[in-house]
Formats: C-alpha cells, sequence, structure tokens
C-alpha cells in the first residue's frame, strides 16, 4: 500500500508499506493496540486514521529513532493522507475473488461489484483494467466503460 503524505509546502511523500522493515511493522502492530499486520492493512484500505498515523510515525521513526507515537501527529490528516493500493494488491483481490466466486459461477458479478472500490482505492485506476485483463476479464473493464458507468 502507498500512503501519501502532503507535506505544509505542497509536496506529497508517498510511503510504501513494503518498504518497511519487520521490526517497523511490529512497532506499528504494538501502536495499534498489538493486532496483527493483516488487520493493520485491512485498517489502512479503510482510511483509519490511527493505522494511517503509526504507519507515518514508523518512517518518521528511521530519522528519529526517539519519536514516540503517542507525541506524534499530522494536523488535517484528512486532507493530507490517502492510501492508494499497488497493481499487486488489486491483482491479489481480484484472484481471491475469482477463486471463491468459481464455485459459484458468479465471478462476473462479484467482480462488478469490487470493481468500483478497487479503482477509488487504486494508486493508478488504470492498474484494475490491467489486472481485469491478466486474468481474462477484460470484457468487464470494456463493458463498464461503453455502458458509461
Amino acid at each position: 500500500m502507498i500512503i501519501s503524505f502532503t507535506q505544509d509546502d505542497g509536496t506529497v511523500e508517498r510511503l510504501s508499506t513494503d518498504d518497511l522493515s519487520a521490526r517497523e511493522a511490529a512497532a506499528i502492530e504494538e501502536a495499534l493496540g498489538d493486532v496483527q499486520w493483516t488487520r493493520v492493512e485491512a485498517l489502512l484500505q479503510l482510511q483509519d486514521p490511527t493505522a494511517m498515523l503509526a504507519t507515518v510515525w514508523a518512517f518518521r521513526r528511521r530519522t528519529d529513532p526517539e519519536l514516540v507515537f503517542g507525541d506524534f501527529d499530522v494536523p488535517g490528516f484528512k486532507r493530507r493522507l490517502k492510501v492508494r493500493i499497488t497493481r499487486e494488491e488489486i491483482e491479489d483481490a481480484l484472484t481471491n475473488l475469482m477463486v471463491q466466486a468459481l464455485s459459484t459461477q458468479a465471478e462476473d458479478t462479484q467482480i462488478d461489484v469490487l470493481t468500483p472500490h478497487l479503482r477509488k482505492l487504486a494508486d493508478d485506476p488504470a492498474d484494475v483494467d490491467a489486472a481485469l485483463d491478466g486474468l481474462g476479464k477484460g470484457h468487464l473493464a470494456n463493458r463498464r466503460q461503453v455502458s458509461g458507468d
């Protein structure tokens, strides 16, 4: 996941959870009350302010190891922090959906339901169409564009 952090001067810093060390991830888990990393990821996808703050804090500790989570804040977080998912995460979500849906023969319907959410979360919305193409479901992206949805 990518956390976009708009600085006071308007520049945008992009922080990827893929760049975190295991210790940094553990520190984020601890800061959030000893939650598991999968829950941290879910909270980030939901734009949870504490999860976003903890992630930025973990990156800031690289240059300020004494920085205490309870003392760290990002004023105006709603306009300054955003979480987006990468193409790999989009592909994982669609693949998991396909595996679950194959047993019900309703994969196209389920993908249609999930696609708007993935587009909203995607760092690059075009990655959703590329992931659909990769799954052999490119017709769903084309149908969405043709119908004007």
